[in-house]
C-alpha cells in the first residue's frame, strides 16, 4: 500500500484501499447513491464524526442513516444550534451560552436584557423552519486558540470567549458554521440543517443560572423536543398531553392522598387518610415478601451523632445533601439521611458465623435529605421519605445468588404492578476518578463488577451498562421503568458495598475459624413510598387495582328502601376486611355513580329489589363498566381472591 492511501474496514470485513484524506461522504458515494442520500454521520474508530470529516489512517468506519440510534442526539443538538441561530438573527445582541442535546429534546442557555417568555416561542420556531428550509452545510473547523477567543470576544459572545478560556490547553478548538452562523461545538453534526427534519417543537422556558451556579447571572432557557419523524413527535406530544392528566400531584389533591403545606415546610409530604392506606398496603406487600425470602424486620432512630457518618464515608461524599447539624450537649447531631450506618451496627452488635450468613436486616426507615427548593417536585424529589430498605451480609460464594434473588424480587413486583417495561442499568465507577468520587481500591471495584455483571447476565436480565455513575462504596444497579403511557421513571436501586464493612470492621468467622469481612448488598426494591407512590398515580391515572384503592367498593341502593339489605352488605364486607362506604344519600342513583367515578372508586354495588330478593349484588366495575348480578357469597370470595392474590385488572381505553 502506498503512503498516499489509507485501509478502510467496513462493518461486513470488507476492505478498502482510499487516497489520504478521503471523507465518509465519499465513500458512501462509492457504494451507492442511495446510501449517500441516507447517509448523516459515521462512526470511525468507534468514534462519532462528520460525513466530511477527513480519514488520514487506517480506520474501521461505519456509516449510519436516519433510523441509527445516534442519530436523535444528533438532530436534537443540531436543533439546538439551529434554535440558537434563529433567536440571533430575530433578537440581535443576544448571546448564546451552551445549548445540549437531553434526554427527549434540547435546550440553550441565552443572555439577554429582557429574558424571553412563551410567547416568543411560536416566532423563533418560524424562523427555525426557514433556517432548514436554506439547507446550510454544517461546517467543521479547527482555529486557534487566542483566535477564537478574540473571535468571540469582539462579536460581544464573552460567555463563549469565557468557555473556551477555561478548557483544557490540549483541547482541540472547533468550530462549526451554518451560513453565515458561527458557534463554538466538539461536534459532530448533520451535513446541513435541512438532514434535521421539521419533526421539532419549542416546549418551554425557563430561568438558569450560568454554569448552574446561583452565584452567577440568571439566563433564559428555552427547552425544544426534536425525534426522526413527524409521527414520532406526534406521539411524543400526546404522551405528555396524556401525563399532564396523570399528573400525580394534581390526581393525588383530587383522590386526597396527599397534600404539602407551607408551615409544615416545603418538600415535607402530608399523607392523607386515603395516601395512608396505599403505604400500608404496600408495606404489607413488601413485608410479606421480604418474610418469605428470609429478611429479618429492624428499627432505627431519625437522628445520629456525626461521627457515624464520618465512618461511612457520607459526610465527605453526601454532605450537601444531609441537613445541617445539630448541637446536642456539645455533640454534633445529623438527621437520617440513610439507614445503611444503622444496619451495619446492628450486623456489629453480635459476633456471626458463616453459618449465619446470609444476614438480611429490613426497614421502613424515615430518612432526610436536604433537596435544593427548585428541585422539588410533588412526590419524585422531596426530603422526607420513607424508604422500602434492607442490607444482606454475605460471603463472596453467597454474593450471586442473593444479588439475582433480589433482582427477581423486581420483578415480582413489576408484575403486579403491571409494569411491562424495565431496565436495570449497571452502574460503574470512573477508574480516573479513585479516591475523589469513589473509594481507592481498583481491584475490588473490578472484582464486584465482575460478580454484578456475571449475576445480571446468569439471570438473563435485560441490562446496560453507564460508565462513571456509580456509588461512591461500590457499583450498582438503577432500575428503571416505563408508566403504561410510556414514561420513564427511576424506582429503585439494587448496590454493592465492598467498602464500608471494612470501615465498620464487620467480620463473620469462616468455616476455617479465621475472620472475613462480608460483602453488603443495599436494596430497595419499590424505593420511597413517595416516589413510587407518585409513579403509581400516574401509572394507573388514580384507578388503582382493588387491592390497592384506597376505597375498594362503593355501595349504592336504588332508593331508602333498601338501605336495611345495603347496610347488611356493608356489614359483610367490613367484617372481612373491605375498604367500603355506603352512598346512602338523598341523591338519584346516576349522580352516586358519578361520585363513585370520580373517587375512582374499582367497584360500585347497586341494590335494589331483585338483589334484596335473591340476596345478590349487581357489580359494576369501574375497569369495564360492565354490570352482573351473583350471589353476594359467591361475590365476596372473588373480590377476597382478587385481593390477597393482588390481582391487576388492566383499565378500559375510556378510563
Amino acid at each position: 500500500m502506498s503512503k498516499n492511501t489509507v485501509n478502510i474496514t467496513l462493518p461486513d470485513g470488507t476492505v478498502l484501499e482510499k487516497p489520504v484524506g478521503i471523507t465518509g461522504m465519499d465513500i458512501a458515494e462509492g457504494i451507492s447513491s442511495g446510501l449517500a442520500k441516507q447517509a448523516i454521520l459515521i462512526e470511525l474508530n468507534g468514534q462519532l464524526r462528520d460525513l466530511s470529516y477527513p480519514i488520514n489512517n487506517d480506520s474501521t468506519l461505519k456509516i449510519l442513516k436516519k433510523d441509527a440510534e445516534e442519530a436523535l442526539e444528533l438532530i436534537r443538538h443540531d436543533c439546538a444550534h439551529v434554535m440558537a441561530e434563529a433567536v440571533q438573527e430575530l433578537y440581535p445582541g443576544t448571546q448564546v451560552t451552551i445549548g445540549p442535546a437531553i434526554e427527549n429534546g434540547f435546550y440553550y442557555d441565552f443572555s439577554r436584557e429582557t429574558p424571553f417568555t412563551v410567547d416568543d416561542l411560536e416566532k423563533i420556531e418560524k424562523k427555525m423552519h426557514e433556517i432548514i428550509d436554506r439547507g446550510d452545510e454544517f461546517i467543521r473547523e479547527v482555529w486557534n486558540r487566542d483566535d477564537a477567543i478574540k473571535y468571540f470576544s469582539d462579536i460581544g459572545e464573552l460567555y463563549k470567549a469565557e468557555i473556551i478560556k477555561d478548557l483544557p490547553t490540549s483541547e482541540e478548538i472547533t468550530i462549526y458554521k451554518q451560513g453565515e452562523w458561527t458557534d463554538l461545538c466538539r461536534g459532530p453534526h448533520l451535513p446541513t440543517t435541512s438532514h434535521i427534519g421539521k419533526a421539532f417543537k419549542l416546549m418551554k422556558v425557563a430561568g438558569a443560572y450560568w454554569r448552574g451556579d446561583e452565584n452567577n447571572e440568571m439566563l433564559t432557557r428555552i427547552y425544544g423536543t426534536a425525534w426522526r419523524t413527524e409521527k414520532e413527535l406526534r406521539t411524543y406530544l400526546n404522551m405528555l398531553k396524556e401525563a399532564e392528566k396523570r399528573d400525580h400531584r394534581k390526581i393525588g389533591k383530587e383522590l386526597k392522598i396527599f397534600t404539602f403545606d407551607d408551615e409544615v415546610g416545603a418538600g415535607l409530604p402530608l399523607w392523607l387518610p386515603n395516601g395512608s392506606v396505599i403505604i400500608e398496603e404496600l408495606e404489607k406487600l413488601a413485608k410479606e415478601t421480604e418474610e418469605r425470602s428470609g429478611y429479618d424486620r429492624v428499627r432505627t432512630p431519625h437522628i445520629t451523632k456525626g461521627e457515624l457518618y464520618e465512618k461511612s464515608g457520607h459526610l465527605s461524599h453526601y454532605k450537601d445533601s444531609m441537613f445541617p447539624a445539630m448541637d446536642i450537649d456539645g455533640t454534633e447531631y445529623y438527621i437520617k439521611p440513610m439507614n445503611c450506618p444503622h444496619h451495619h451496627k446492628i450486623y456489629a452488635s453480635s459476633p456471626r458465623t458463616y453459618k449465619e450468613l446470609p444476614v438480611r436486616l429490613a426497614e421502613y426507615g424515615t430518612c432526610y435529605r436536604y433537596e435544593k427548593s427548585g428541585q422539588l417536585f410533588g412526590l419524585m424529589r422531596v426530603r422526607s421519605m420513607q424508604m422500602n430498605d434492607a442490607h444482606i451480609y454475605c460471603t463472596e460464594d453467597q454474593f450471586k445468588e442473593e444479588f439475582l434473588s433480589v433482582c427477581n424480587m423486581y420483578l415480582k413486583y413489576f408484575k403486579i404492578f403491571g409494569i411491562d417495561k424495565y431496565e436495570m442499568r449497571l452502574s460503574l465507577h470512573d477508574p480516573e476518578k479513585l479516591g475523589e468520587k469513589y473509594v481507592n481500591q481498583p481491584d475490588l471495584w473490578i472484582k464486584t463488577e465482575k460478580l454484578v455483571r456475571e449475576a445480571l447476565e446468569d439471570g438473563k436480565l435485560n441490562f446496560v451498562e453507564i460508565p462513571g455513575e456509580a456509588a461512591f462504596y461500590g457499583p450498582k444497579i438503577d432500575v428503571q421503568v416505563w408508566s403504561a403511557i410510556g414514561r420513564e421513571f427511576t424506582l429503585a436501586t439494587n448496590q454493592v458495598d465492598f467498602a464500608v464493612p471494612k470501615k465498620f470492621n464487620l467480620t463473620y468467622i469462616d468455616s476455617e475459624d479465621k475472620q472475613q469481612t462480608p460483602l453488603c448488598i443495599h436494596r430497595a426494591p419499590l424505593g420511597t413510598h413517595e416516589r413510587f407512590i407518585g409513579f403509581l398515580i400516574e401509572h394507573f391515572a388514580g384507578n388503582f387495582p382493588l387491592w390497592l384503592a384506597p376505597v375498594q367498593m362503593s355501595i349504592i341502593p336504588i332508593s331508602d328502601k333498601f338501605i336495611d339489605y345495603a347496610n347488611s352488605v356493608y356489614s359483610r364486607l367490613k367484617e372481612i376486611g373491605i375498604r367500603v362506604k355506603l352512598d346512602s344519600r338523598n341523591e338519584k342513583m346516576g349522580a352516586k355513580i358519578r361520585n363513585a367515578e370520580i373517587n375512582k372508586v374499582p367497584v360500585m354495588l347497586i341494590l335494589g329489589e331483585k338483589e334484596v330478593e335473591s340476596n345478590s349484588v349487581t357489580i359494576r366495575r369501574r375497569f369495564t363498566k360492565s354490570q352482573e348480578t351473583m350471589s353476594l357469597d359467591s361475590f365476596l370470595n372473588k373480590s377476597m381472591d382478587e385481593i390477597e392474590n393482588r390481582i391487576h385488572r388492566q383499565q378500559s381505553k375510556n378510563d
